[in-house]
């Protein structure tokens, strides 16, 4: 049944320290017919030294791209997928890990629920002190649901690669940085797809409490624009523009209130 190829897609980029614990998460992977690309951003340190003795050893399955110069994740994505081989793209982080269960559950919804296109699972947030959050979306998630934000977790999904092919990839414009994902969803549910998110979690990413609080202001209106855009193109009513405004606003806020509705997205998710 489950014979389908996958195609693991990773930006890479000054990630010496823990690039390794990625890519073993992947070599541990229940489910073994994938393939890893792997294309770094430019990086300063040994990150494609590391990367380069993983192709060395598995070169039956794991690609290296190198960009000139430091490009973004949009553009880093792309070349990605235009190596990819797989029925079904999957995002990974170089700085994270998953569990060793995720492809084969991941691809078992792909291929038993054929109107899904799209999924992603809950997923922790860790530290060197452990986890210490998790963040969970809608199983489900309608048009109405963007605009409280991107409706899936990017790291962790698996995507249909003709669901990429259709919309042509990410979309490479500075005013995407940091919401690629998010607006690629967008595209995705425009152009009539839809995704489900499994209750599980399956993917941890590697962030610290405050993280959050060091995001740039241009980023924040980034978010702004895609907002804008989901009102616009779901043709959603036109009081939803209040949240245009959100992340800008909530970004201005002191620290004791910024922290205080930041937590209130932290769901209790289950393994």
């Amino acid at each position: 049944m489950m014979c389908n190829k996958i195609s693991v897609i990773m930006g890479i980029y000054n990630c010496e320290d823990t690039l390794s614990e990625a890519i073993d998460s992947i070599l541990a992977q229940t489910y073994n017919n994938w393939e890893l690309i792997m294309c770094d951003d430019g990086s300063s340190d040994r990150t494609v030294e590391i990367a380069k003795k993983y192709v060395k050893r598995y070169s039956d399955k794991i690609i290296l791209l190198q960009n000139q110069k430091n490009m973004g994740l949009n553009y880093t994505l792309n070349r990605c997928l235009n190596e990819a081989k797989g029925e079904y793209i999957a995002r990974m982080d170089g700085d994270d890990r998953c569990m060793n269960d995720r492809f084969i559950v991941e691809l078992k919804v792909l291929q038993e629920e054929k109107d899904i296109a799209i999924v992603s699972s809950d997923m922790e947030y860790f530290d060197e002190k452990g986890v210490w959050g998790c963040i969970s979306h809608p199983e489900y998630p309608k048009e109405k649901d963007f605009i409280y934000g991107t409706p899936f977790c990017h790291a962790p999904c698996m995507v249909r690669k003709e669901a990429f092919d259709t919309v042509q990839g990410y979309t490479n414009k500075k005013q995407l940085l940091r919401v690629e994902d998010y607006h690629l969803w967008i595209k995705m549910y425009e152009a009539g797809y839809r995704g489900k998110n499994i209750h599980k979690i399956l993917y941890q990413m590697r962030d610290d409490h405050h993280a959050y609080r060091r995001r740039k202001l241009k980023y924040r209106f980034n978010e702004a624009y895609v907002k804008a855009m989901v009102v616009r193109k779901f043709n959603l009513p036109i009081w939803n523009y209040i949240y245009v405004l959100r992340p800008i606003i909530v970004g201005m806020l002191p620290a004791i209130f910024y922290n205080m509705m930041h937590k209130k997205h932290l769901a209790i998710c289950r393994r």
